[in-house]
């Protein structure tokens, strides 16, 4: 017969108490183990990693005032975070729960005073409000209803005009729905592109462009009358050059130019500012080699002035200079994972990348750079001294930021 154990008698040769303490400290070890580890990286060019989600950020977007970056993760919150603390040690965010679903996308809408996002498990657009408090923070509250369900396949991508007239959702077969701000479907668009990859609204929120299996970026106006009612959706313009899929596309600020990336393993800048109801077709202004679009997808960010462009792939991003078409950095092995969204702040100084539970900052040295290059060459075509005496200003601040960031061409 076995003895019952008395308290303080040995078990394995350790006193019970400590024998149940070693094992749960066995049971920590292993729940720490597995715990995935944070992505290291460094760079002399990386300006600051956001670090607050513990989920997989999927989504980010800058708001029109250049003040806050939301993210958005598969912790169930979305973070707002405050963008003068860019470039300090520590990085402030406010968080908003997402109540029994996580957010796939977040948009801000263009007062800044809400944000919408793309519910995983509802399949559907939920409406946050911010209110400000005293306290300088916000309150976040959502919409007591969220949109209707509409589409019948995953959605790829949500945007908000920046005239605030309409909403746009795109899903990866072949719809794309215009949305009032209320949740009515104003029109479908069917991109006849046997499938979508990406689809956005333009900055200047006329257009709205798509593509997909085919080798084309086809554009579409978003038409409204002088009373802001919504009228009709048109056929505008087609990007037409490449030899297979593109993959992705974007906008420069002004809409006046786009860049496309495809599976034929090049990019591609267009010229997009022409009076297409005239039949005027956008031009092709610059080709370049980017070999790993031809095996793996790729996502693409074009700098607000259309000087630099960042292509990721896989868990790295390169930067080209446009006009000259030659790359000019490289970032390697920047997640943990594969890069899911990748955008310029509003000024284009930094570039953000999102891909596991961090956002990372990147000086954008190739758009100092282009600065330099373009003062240079108006300084020697002013005559008037006033313009002389500004392009030199800000030909210096280029310079000065290179100086600063060891990354001054002798």
């Amino acid at each position: 017969m076995t003895r019952p154990l008395l308290i303080g008698q040995k078990a394995n040769g350790l006193p019970l108490d400590k024998s149940l303490r070693s094992k749960k400290q066995k049971q920590h070890q292993r729940i720490r183990k597995e715990k995935p580890q944070q992505h290291n990286f460094s760079h002399r060019l990386l300006a600051g990693a956001l670090k607050s989600h513990s989920g997989n950020i999927s989504c980010m977007d800058f708001s029109s005032n250049g003040k806050y970056l939301a993210t958005c993760a598969d912790d169930r919150t979305v973070r707002i975070w405050s963008t003068k603390d860019f470039l300090q040690r520590e990085h402030r965010s406010m968080r908003a729960n997402v109540e029994l679903d996580h957010a796939t996308l977040v948009r801000f809408s263009p007062d800044c005073r809400a944000f919408i996002v793309w519910l995983a498990n509802g399949d559907t657009l939920r409406v946050f409000k911010m209110t400000k408090r005293e306290d300088g923070g916000y309150t976040f509250t959502a919409n007591p209803e969220d949109f209707p369900k509409k589409h019948k396949a995953p959605v790829i991508n949500i945007g908000i005009a920046d005239t605030g007239k309409f909403i746009m959702t795109a899903s990866s077969d072949t719809t794309i729905l215009i949305w009032n701000l209320k949740g009515h479907v104003l029109s479908t668009i069917n991109t006849n592109q046997m499938n979508n990859t990406h689809a956005a609204i333009s900055p200047c929120s006329r257009f709205v462009a798509s593509c997909g299996f085919t080798p084309d970026v086809k554009v579409w106006e978003v038409c409204f009358g002088k009373k802001s009612d919504f009228q009709e959706v048109v056929r505008a313009f087609e990007l037409k050059g490449h030899s297979a899929a593109v993959h992705f596309f974007a906008f420069s600020n002004d809409s006046r130019r786009m860049a496309s990336v495809s599976k034929d393993g090049t990019w591609k800048l267009w010229d997009t500012d022409v009076e297409y109801k005239k039949q005027q077709d956008p031009y092709l202004l610059r080709t370049g080699c980017f070999e790993a679009a031809s095996t793996t997808p790729c996502r693409l960010a074009l700098s607000p002035d259309a000087q630099v462009l960042a292509l990721a792939s896989g868990s790295s991003i390169h930067l080209y200079n446009t006009r000259r078409g030659e790359k000019e950095e490289s970032f390697e092995q920047v997640h943990g994972e594969c890069i899911t969204d990748l955008s310029f702040d509003i000024t284009g100084r930094l570039l953000a990348s999102c891909g596991d539970r961090a956002v990372r900052l990147f000086h954008n040295t190739p758009g100092h750079r282009a600065v330099v290059e373009e003062m240079q060459g108006l300084l020697k075509r002013a005559s008037n001294e006033s313009t002389r005496q500004r392009l030199q200003q800000q030909l210096t601040q280029a310079q000065e930021a290179l100086r600063s960031l060891g990354a001054l061409k002798k």
